[in-house]
């Protein structure tokens, strides 16, 4: 599993993804009364499957190895529009944006234990190193530059669920990494991105089915919620896929996930900026951390 260095294009590719992401934390937690989580994601990935299959036509396509290496999309699909996305939009139902991000910034250090035990990858000091510089950068943000501010965080179920999904994305990254596709197929993005979704698309509806058997399921539309199941089907879903794939099969999934650690600073950016606060020294603070753990993992 090469990678190549980080140039600025692969900065940019591994960027683009958490501003992305901030915005779907935010927009998830502003409908969660107007659509369940599970309905919500559904809803979500089949407008993204829509929009994919003019683009990707050739997984369609007879040869594309999609039907050969079935199993493969469908577990890349479980795991990550199936398990990932549910599990956010669910934790959103008890926990905030930031908390949300906040237990994402996780996912370098499961990153580096999943390669490690189950990848046969060794963790480097400088990584491990890099964790910790870019963690410490994510704690700033969330006690706002005062450190008597982290005893007033508390954890709730919801943040349990996103635990849970990290762990799932952790896994679907390092599965990027395996050259298991057929070379047409991995070369061109919305197909292979597309065979993915098809498989996410049932895990999704089958986790959907679950919930309206459940409960009663109800979903209040109105402008605002067909605007933003635009947001999260265009943006988080297939942008944001499009580029973390690119970034990673370029950098490594060990590196790409420090990049996630920008998420929770673009969430309270996009916090403050709705509710018209400027940003603030500490937001320079943990940017140069974050990235610094970036730099020092990456060398």
């Amino acid at each position: 599993m090469n990678r190549q260095a980080l140039t600025p294009s692969t900065i940019l590719a591994l960027t683009i993804p958490p501003v992305l992401w901030a915005g779907n934390a935010v927009v998830g937690r502003l409908v969660r009364d107007a659509v369940p989580p599970m309905t919500l994601n559904l809803i979500r990935w089949v407008l993204a499957l829509a929009i994919l299959v003019p683009l990707g036509r050739a997984a369609l396509r007879a040869g594309s190895g999609v039907r050969m290496n079935w199993r493969r999309y469908c577990v890349l699909g479980l795991l990550s529009v199936g398990l990932y996305n549910s599990l956010q939009y669910l934790a959103l139902q008890t926990s905030t944006p930031i908390n949300v991000t906040l237990v994402a910034s996780g996912i370098p250090v499961w990153m580096l234990l999943v390669g490690r035990l189950f990848y046969g990858v060794p963790v480097k000091r400088r990584q491990v190193a890099g964790a910790i510089l870019s963690i410490l950068g994510v704690l700033v943000v969330m006690c706002r530059g005062d450190l008597e501010q982290l005893a007033a965080l508390r954890l709730v179920v919801g943040d349990l669920y996103m635990i849970l999904a990290t762990i799932a994305w952790s896994f679907y990254s390092w599965m990027l990494m395996q050259q298991k596709d057929v070379p047409a197929l991995r070369q061109d993005w919305a197909a292979f991105l597309l065979a993915q979704v098809a498989y996410g698309v049932l895990w999704s509806a089958a986790l959907a089915g679950g919930e309206w058997a459940l409960k009663d399921v109800a979903i209040v539309w109105s402008w605002q919620l067909a605007a933003a199941l635009l947001y999260v089907a265009i943006g988080p879903a297939i942008l944001a896929m499009r580029f973390w794939g690119a970034g990673v099969q370029r950098a490594g999934p060990s590196i790409g996930a420090f990049f996630i650690n920008l998420t929770p600073l673009f969430t309270a950016l996009l916090s403050s900026a709705f509710l018209g606060e400027p940003p603030h020294l500490y937001h320079v603070l943990a940017f140069a951390m974050i990235v610094g753990g970036i730099a020092v993992s990456a060398r």
